[in-house]
């Protein structure tokens, strides 16, 4: 939420929209002292504390941002060579969801400007471990992989959000295109982009609604009667409009740009909420296999969508 709230006062410039924004920022201020419990922690301080410090330079913004990066680092296992997922969920081994490639923004930041180079290391070999081993063949993301905690070696890829092992959960391909693309703009490795375009294509060309918002699995067994995903096309509209900068193919990067647009326009025309409840967006599916939060409003939707919005904004 406190992120949205800085998105909403860098599109109108409106002191009000700081103010609440710093109060609800600063609620998470305990978040970077005490033990790390959540892998989330990117998502957590970068998106609120963050942006925060990108549009006001407040420097105990900053303070709290590099302390949480050190938290965060505490759940680097270097046998494995990520960042552990849900440390109290053993799931037989080291997990790594996939949505872990989200967090490695505040442990990049947090190497440039002031913290430990050794940070930056970490995010990269959290990227190279992933993009190893947490896809299939055909570029599809598994949602979890379980490792070994003392050999390192990969046991097996799971879901845990998604239909199945073996499906193509919406939301888990949308953090996957997201993350190596913002992995790519911090280390500037082409393997990095390369990868971002595979995982991008495989989405775009698997995506068969009209109005481009994905159902929750790409493989759920019911389509057309299944959830849509309304989260995972706001993630992915904000990914492609990055992504599309960093191409030279013409051709590709029209497609990304005209994709994007389409979802956001769907977003924005059928997916809002209007007077039915305080979010920006309707109709996001958080794990459906445990019955939780299906066809309902996700601050991660909202989160992404304002992003995307004002991504736009920026391109034109």
């Amino acid at each position: 939420m406190a992120g949205e709230l800085w998105f909403l006062y860098e599109a109108t410039k409106d002191k009000k929209w700081e103010k609440e924004a710093d109060k609800f920022t600063r609620f998470l201020t305990p978040l970077s002292i005490t033990k790390a419990a959540d892998h989330d922690l990117g998502f957590q301080v970068f998106n609120s504390f963050g942006n925060g410090y990108r549009l006001t330079k407040n420097k105990e913004y900053k303070e709290i941002i590099l302390k949480t990066a050190d938290t965060l680092a505490t759940l680097f296992n270097p046998k494995v060579g990520t960042i552990q997922s849900w440390p109290h969920n053993k799931m037989g081994g080291h997990n790594t969801i996939i949505d872990n490639m989200m967090n490695l923004e505040l442990l990049f930041w947090a190497s440039k400007n002031g913290g430990s180079k050794n940070l930056y290391d970490i995010a990269v070999k959290h990227a190279e471990t992933t993009m190893a081993n947490h896809f299939r063949p055909d570029n599809t993301s598994y949602h979890v992989i379980i490792y070994d905690f003392e050999t390192g070696k990969k046991i097996k890829g799971r879901t845990a959000q998604g239909y199945s092992d073996d499906s193509m959960w919406a939301r888990g391909q949308a953090w996957a295109i997201y993350g190596f693309t913002m992995t790519y703009r911090e280390t500037k490795d082409t393997k990095f982009l390369d990868f971002a375009h595979k995982l991008a294509r495989v989405y775009l060309d698997k995506l068969t609604t009209e109005d481009l918002i994905p159902y929750w699995d790409f493989n759920a067994p019911n389509i057309p009667n299944e959830p849509r995903d309304a989260s995972a096309a706001a993630i992915v509209s904000s990914a492609l409009l990055e992504l599309s900068s960093y191409t030279k193919d013409k051709n590709l990067k029209a497609e990304y740009l005209t994709k994007a647009k389409k979802m956001i326009v769907s977003l924005s025309d059928h997916y809002q909420s209007h007077d039915v409840n305080s979010a920006f967006l309707l109709h996001s599916t958080g794990h459906k296999p445990a019955n939780s939060e299906i066809d309902c409003s996700i601050n991660y939707a909202d989160y992404y969508y304002l992003e995307a919005l004002l991504r736009l904004q920026k391109l034109k």
